[in-house]
């Protein structure tokens, strides 16, 4: 049981949640952000004084049932559940399992999408396969090696891995890799891996370090808008696929016909990797 860090998880949770978002009348008087501890005792059906000492490292390990009911209570979601289960010492439900194989399924998929950019990664974001229309507008992400095959280790240590996103997003772009990395850590398919990934980061990236400490598990982030080179900002919608065991993603990104970012996807898909400018 990680005391310290389960404190800080169960804060940081409470904090973001609000009365209406459980069910409960916010008075005019409130001073507290988040919800009170009481409050959550009250939702979880324990007593405030062993949430309170939860919060304080001075409570001993919650059973089962008492870690399932917080995690009702402060509104988790799976991949939250997951890794509070971690914090307090049980067993997290093994949702994932690694293979370096794409799965058939989605790439029979992927052989047939050759209009929209599509690409199948793992939960460490390491690219399996691209279609060529996806090499086209985001650049062979397969060839990475090492803890680079993960998108989350480029992210923070790859300046180059940022230029295909719109400056204004790479906050809350940065805040997603962070917190689906943390996912990753507690029940992903290759723990050992994220492991050395998450010790890289924190003694090489103070960025990552700063996002880290927020706690945030599998909070996606909102990029809907990529920049290519030479054709500029192209909006996107991503539609994702997964295996049965979650362990493998088929992304496909789409434009809206009629749109500006619809002809520079068309454009794409038939000069591919040629330059447009000498």
């Amino acid at each position: 049981m990680d005391k310290r860090e389960l404190a800080e998880f169960l804060r940081r949770r409470r904090e973001t949640l609000r009365p209406r978002d459980v069910g409960l009348v916010e008075g005019p008087r409130r001073r507290t952000q988040g919800l009170r501890r009481e409050e959550v005792a009250q939702l979880a059906g324990m007593s405030t004084d062993y949430y309170a000492r939860l919060e304080q490292q001075r409570a001993p390990q919650p059973s089962v049932q008492i870690t399932t009911a917080l995690a009702r209570a402060l509104r988790l979601t799976l991949d939250e559940r997951d890794h509070l289960f971690v914090l307090i010492g049980h067993n997290a439900p093994a949702r994932f399992h690694r293979s370096e194989h794409v799965s058939p399924t989605l790439m029979r998929v992927l052989d047939r999408l050759d209009d929209s950019p599509a690409l199948v990664t793992t939960d460490l974001v390491d690219t399996l396969a691209m279609n060529p229309l996806a090499v086209a507008l985001l650049g062979d992400q397969t060839r990475h090696t090492g803890l680079a095959r993960s998108g989350y280790y480029r992210w923070f240590m790859d300046p180059a891995e940022r230029l295909v996103y719109p400056e204004e997003t790479h906050e809350s772009h940065g805040r997603a890799q962070a917190a689906r990395l943390r996912a990753a850590l507690t029940a992903g398919s290759d723990t050992p891996r994220a492991a050395r990934i998450l010790a890289e980061l924190q003694e090489h990236s103070p960025e990552f370090v700063r996002m880290w400490e927020l706690r945030e598990v599998a909070r996606y982030g909102d990029c809907k808008t990529l920049l290519h080179p030479e054709l500029g900002r192209i909006d996107v919608d991503a539609q994702l696929l997964y295996t049965e065991n979650r362990a493998q993603t088929l992304v496909v990104l789409t434009t809206r016909p009629g749109t500006e970012s619809h002809s520079k996807l068309e454009l794409l898909s038939v000069i591919g990797q040629q330059q447009l400018t000498p």
